[in-house]
């Protein structure tokens, strides 16, 4: 697996599928997810329709940098943040969201690529609209998938997503592979597989267990805050896709996002949930083709 230098002290892990000819296309991953959650045969269909797709791991995730030396407690981080004291919150985390886009960018400078087409899912949705605000002529094409703005009531979580989301998880390789099972609460109801998502779990496992960097990559996401203003002055093609059985970020949180994108279309899909199930590849896979031809 390449591992690449993308400013002093930051590597990033990624994988290239396709012709590096081809219109580049950069996938950019969720909350505390290795970049293998993107399906290594849904790259390579992408690929298969000529463009060049990048994956890779966030920071303090999979195999690129972690930030050890900034432990996070999760319940002192919490209970600032519910306080509203939010200077002692930032002071605990040792990154921003910003920070986490601008590894993104400097990922497409290391590849030797000027502008790319970026599609996020969930908090990758959010990096995506991050780097798309700060660097939108390096972005060709912004696809937010499964995402939000940052406004508190747009996407809310029903509290069972949420609880599966910020419930701990077994330390065993046994019982976190189990456990993957309670993400069947945000999956799509038709077809949500939880044999699949033990699968990923297990691979995920195997290739690169770190639960610490999951605290520090929240903390980033919860104290981004609103992107609204930001994304009303955003002048770069914007497709939004959002699964109608999302109870992880609702669809509320897609179709904000496409009102306050100047031009944005919005692609709302029966049967996805806060996935993407290869029954929906087709539709997912010729909806992004047609944003990025150009």
């Amino acid at each position: 697996m390449p591992l690449v230098e993308v400013s002093p002290g930051m590597s990033l892990a990624y994988e290239t599928f396709g012709d590096p000819s081809d219109p580049p296309v950069l996938l950019v991953m969720g909350f505390g997810a290795q970049m293998i959650a993107w399906h290594e045969d849904f790259c390579r269909a992408l690929a298969d329709r000529g463009r060049h797709v990048i994956r890779y791991d966030s920071r303090d995730c999979g195999l690129s940098t972690k930030f050890d030396e900034h432990p996070v407690d999760m319940g002192r981080f919490i209970a600032a943040v519910s306080s509203g004291d939010i200077a002692s919150a930032l002071a605990m985390v040792p990154y921003a969201l910003t920070d986490m886009a601008g590894d993104g960018l400097n990922l497409l400078t290391a590849l030797g690529i000027k502008r790319a087409h970026v599609i996020g899912t969930s908090m990758g949705g959010m990096i995506a609209q991050k780097m798309a605000i700060a660097e939108p002529a390096r972005v060709l094409t912004l696809t937010s998938m499964m995402s939000s703005t940052g406004e508190p009531e747009y996407g809310q979580s029903a509290p069972e997503a949420q609880a599966v989301l910020l419930g701990p998880k077994p330390a065993d390789r046994e019982g976190y592979v189990a456990a993957a099972d309670r993400e069947l609460v945000w999956a799509s109801r038709r077809y949500g597989d939880a044999a699949l998502l033990r699968e990923l779990a297990a691979r995920s496992y195997d290739r690169a267990y770190y639960p610490a960097g999951v605290g520090r990559q929240l903390g980033a996401m919860i104290l981004d805050g609103s992107r609204a203003e930001a994304l009303r002055t955003l002048r770069v093609p914007t497709l939004v896709i959002h699964g109608l059985d999302d109870t992880l970020i609702t669809p509320s949180g897609g179709e904000r996002t496409a009102e306050l994108v100047p031009g944005a279309k919005l692609l709302l899909i029966p049967d996805m949930g806060h996935d993407r199930p290869r029954e929906l590849w087709p539709e997912i896979i010729d909806a992004v083709h047609a944003h990025t031809e150009m």
